[in-house]
C-alpha cells in the first residue's frame, strides 16, 4: 500500500479489464482442443502460442503477423495455431461480477473512472459489443490501437495527458505486478489486484465510495 497525503483525495479510478473486469484465459479454449490433456495444453500454451507471442499483439502486431510467424516456427500445429485468433472469443470467460459491483459503486458515486488495457486492436471491439460495462468508463486506452504496451510508462502517460489526470489524485489497479509497478513509475498510485474484497478493502482505505 502507499501512503496518500491528507490534502489529496482520490477522484479518479483507472481499471485494468483482463483478469480484473473480463476473465480472459486461453485455457478456456484449449482444454476443449486438448481434449483434457492438460500436460500438452501447457506445453503449447508455453512454447508455441505462449504470453510473450500473445504480448506482440497486445503491442500492435496484426494476427494475421502472428499467426504466419508461430506457424513457421511450429507448422505441425497450425490447426491449434490458427485457433488462437479464429475462436479466440471462446477464450472470454465472462464478467468477474464481483469486480464490476466495485466498478458500479464507483461509478454510482460519481468517481471519474478510466480503463487501461494491453488488448489487441483486432479483438477489443469483440470485448467492446459483448460487456455493457465497457461503456460506463469515461476513456479506453487500448494498447494495441497505440502500439505501446504496459508496464512501459509511455502508456500511462498517453492516457494522463490525453484525460487530463491528476496523477496524485488518481489510482490505476492492475493483477500483474510489474503494470502495478509500472504505473507508479509514471507517479501515480497503484494497486495489486487480488480479487474484488481485497479491492473493496483497498478503496475504502483511500476513502473511496465502495
Amino acid at each position: 500500500m502507499f501512503a496518500i497525503n491528507k490534502a489529496e483525495k482520490i477522484d479518479t479510478v483507472i481499471f485494468d479489464l483482463g483478469n480484473v473486469l473480463i476473465d480472459w484465459d486461453p485455457r478456456h479454449l484449449y482444454r476443449k482442443l486438448f481434449d483434457g490433456d492438460e500436460q500438452a495444453m501447457e506445453r503449447f500454451l508455453s512454447e508455441v502460442c505462449d504470453a510473450q507471442w500473445n504480448e506482440r499483439q497486445d503491442a500492435g502486431r496484426t494476427w494475421q503477423e502472428a499467426i504466419a510467424e508461430a506457424i513457421a516456427r511450429h507448422p505441425q500445429h497450425e490447426p491449434l495455431i490458427r485457433a488462437f485468433h479464429l475462436r479466440w472469443e471462446e477464450m472470454l470467460g465472462g464478467p468477474k461480477h464481483d469486480s464490476i459491483a466495485v466498478l458500479k459503486d464507483l461509478r454510482e458515486a460519481g468517481v471519474r473512472l478510466l480503463a487501461l488495457t494491453n488488448w489487441s486492436a483486432e479483438t477489443f471491439p469483440i470485448a467492446l459489443e459483448r460487456y455493457e460495462f465497457l461503456s460506463w468508463f469515461e476513456g479506453i486506452v487500448v494498447s494495441g490501437q497505440e502500439k505501446l504496451i504496459k508496464p512501459d510508462p509511455a502508456i500511462f502517460n498517453l492516457l494522463i495527458s490525453r484525460y487530463d489526470v491528476d496523477r496524485s489524485r488518481a489510482v490505476f489497479i492492475d493483477d500483474s505486478p510489474r503494470n502495478v509497478e509500472g504505473a507508479r513509475r509514471a507517479g501515480l498510485h497503484a494497486l495489486h489486484f487480488r480479487d474484488a474484497g481485497k479491492l473493496r478493502d483497498d478503496l475504502r482505505a483511500l476513502n473511496l465510495p465502495v
